[in-house]
């Protein structure tokens, strides 16, 4: 069972502003102690698939699948998989590793599938994995990326999200990942990337 934690920080300017971060904390963790502990969701009540066939309108000048085309479509599988395991609005901050590792083409069929991979205090972390699926039923991959997703409240501030119960090695696996990719995404907001 696992679930990350915020840490509240703490102020190194001067005295009157010291005062003022230090009531701000005070009041933030009475707060934190009055709500009701946020209950864990499985990996699977969020997980969606969605299927698309490749029509003429989302064609690149080469005939191939149009890049945006996929990742309109992938990040709108996100938000969902995001929404269902929030139940809140949301919206996209980040995307990782995103990769095309071959092309779809018109009449093709393309599934996407996305699930809860790792959750903050107020982020989940959605990956979608893109198929071709002939007409055998076989899947070819072509394409995996990371989103970063935060959950919004009604004034559209970020909001506290369930944490997730991992059920199994390769979720553990993914959440493990899912630890790295935070610390680099910081690392990289930090140097300015």
């Amino acid at each position: 069972l696992f679930r990350s934690r915020a840490c509240v920080g703490r102020s190194t300017t001067g005295s009157a502003e010291h005062g003022h971060a230090s009531m701000e904390r005070r009041r933030a963790q009475a707060a934190a102690k009055q709500r009701k502990p946020m209950e864990l969701r499985r990996v699977s009540d969020s997980q969606l698939e969605m299927i698309y066939l490749i029509r003429p309108e989302h064609l690149n000048g080469a005939g191939r699948l149009f890049g945006g085309k996929l990742v309109e479509w992938m990040d709108e599988l996100s938000a969902l998989v995001a929404i269902r395991h929030c139940r809140k609005d949301v919206t996209t901050v980040a995307i990782d590793n995103l990769r095309f590792m071959c092309p779809a083409y018109q009449r093709d069929m393309v599934v996407l599938i996305g699930r809860i991979t790792h959750v903050g205090t107020t982020s989940m972390e959605v990956r979608v994995d893109v198929y071709i699926e002939d007409m055998n039923g076989m899947r070819h991959p072509i394409n995996r990326a990371y989103f970063s997703v935060v959950a919004m409240d009604e004034n559209e501030r970020p909001v506290e999200v369930p944490g997730i119960v991992i059920e199994t090695e390769a979720q553990k696996a993914e959440w493990e990942a899912g630890e790295k990719r935070r610390e680099m995404r910081l690392q990289r907001k930090k140097e300015g990337f």
